[in-house]
């Protein structure tokens, strides 16, 4: 596995937050739909997306049969936006999985090097005056735990 070493300055955070708010800025219309309003509307996938294709050319082409109150040019509409929109999500779902993954390392990292310092500080540190209440409170993240896990197990 690749060790990581990296570091992200403050003009890189700052970049980073102005091209998220760019985004954001030229996204005016998304919506946060609710649990529920998700699970009541028919998704559109792989298969779908196929059927819905042929469904706007047919109705393009042949608009006389449709009802009067039904608009080929908002289906086009929506069409071209869920196209243009998945693939916008296809792109940030890579990159929020290349994000997540780094972000897991960097905490494996940082959380090994704590271990390997608390570690030292109960093997080596306890003669340095005041050591012994820092390698207490830091123990205390084991502690809890260990009754967590011992608790849960007697139920």
């Amino acid at each position: 596995m690749t060790a990581l070493s990296s570091t992200l300055s403050q003009d890189d955070r700052d970049a980073i937050a102005s091209a998220i708010a760019t985004i954001e800025t030229h996204l005016p219309f998304l919506i946060d739909l609710v649990t529920e309003e998700r699970a009541a509307l028919p998704k559109m996938g792989d298969k779908t997306r196929a059927f819905v294709e042929k469904a706007y050319e047919v109705g393009a082409t042949n608009p006389d049969f449709l009802p009067r109150w039904f608009d080929v040019d908002e289906m086009r509409k929506d069409l071209e936006l869920f196209q243009d929109l998945n693939r916008i999500s296809m792109t940030l779902t890579q990159l929020q999985d290349l994000i997540d993954d780094t972000c897991m390392l960097a905490g494996s990292e940082a959380y090994t090097a704590a271990l390997t310092v608390y570690n030292s500080a109960k093997t080596n540190g306890m003669k340095t005056k005041g050591m012994e209440a820092i390698v207490q409170e830091m123990g205390e993240r084991f502690r809890k735990s260990n009754k967590v896990s011992a608790s849960s197990e007697k139920k």
